[in-house]
């Protein structure tokens, strides 16, 4: 299904996520199972499915890397091939935040053998030492993240003025990103994941 042309959106690799949620909020309301409370079963399962369609199209095209997987397998007519090698200007930060989420285990496995509320309370300040190591990593990745946008939407503008045969010439770098994307995520989700965990 073609996410893009469900949400009356043009096939891009950006898209305004406030634009994009306002065009979803008026096409989900038309769909949303609570207008047929009236209706027949048919009727109702056909808007149920339409709304959920409608969520997923939304979920997918608001994430930009899931926005550009969706755009690749339309443009290519298949999904990427997974690479799972690191690239190399990539490789100290991985090991940055490999070496950061084990530390924060060898810690959070100390803590939870911890019962005396002295060794508590002195593992509870080193705690927040890790939380603010931690979210000055989270930070560092943000800003990453947000030259990865830039350089979206730098492709987004060649993109929209391009013929078929220079969209085909830009889709390699797309790919790229989308791979960035999905590292950088990752990383923050293993980080923050970290993060709740010491907060308790």
């Amino acid at each position: 299904m073609d996410y893009f042309a469900l949400l009356n959106e043009p096939r891009r690799p950006w898209l305004d996520a406030d634009l994009l949620k306002q065009k979803f909020l008026a096409l989900a309301s038309d769909a949303h199972p609570d207008r047929v409370h009236g209706a027949s079963e048919s009727e109702k399962a056909e808007v149920t499915q339409r709304y959920t369609q409608l969520n997923a199209a939304f979920n997918c095209l608001a994430e930009p890397k899931l926005r550009l997987l969706h755009l690749l397998e339309l443009e290519l007519g298949a999904k990427p091939k997974d690479i799972q090698q690191i690239p190399a200007a990539l490789a100290d930060l991985f090991a940055e935040v490999a070496n950061n989420c084990r530390s924060a285990d060898g810690f959070l496995a100390e803590k939870s053998k911890a019962t005396s509320p002295l060794v508590q309370v002195q593992l509870f300040e080193r705690g927040q030492d890790w939380v603010e190591k931690l979210n000055g990593l989270q930070r560092k990745l943000n800003e990453l993240r947000e030259k990865l946008n830039g350089e979206l939407k730098s492709l987004d503008a060649q993109w929209v003025s391009a013929d078929a045969a220079v969209r085909r010439k830009i889709l390699p770098k797309l790919e790229e990103l989308y791979r960035l994307f999905g590292y950088f995520n990752r990383w923050n989700n293993q980080i923050q994941e970290r993060v709740v965990q010491l907060s308790f």
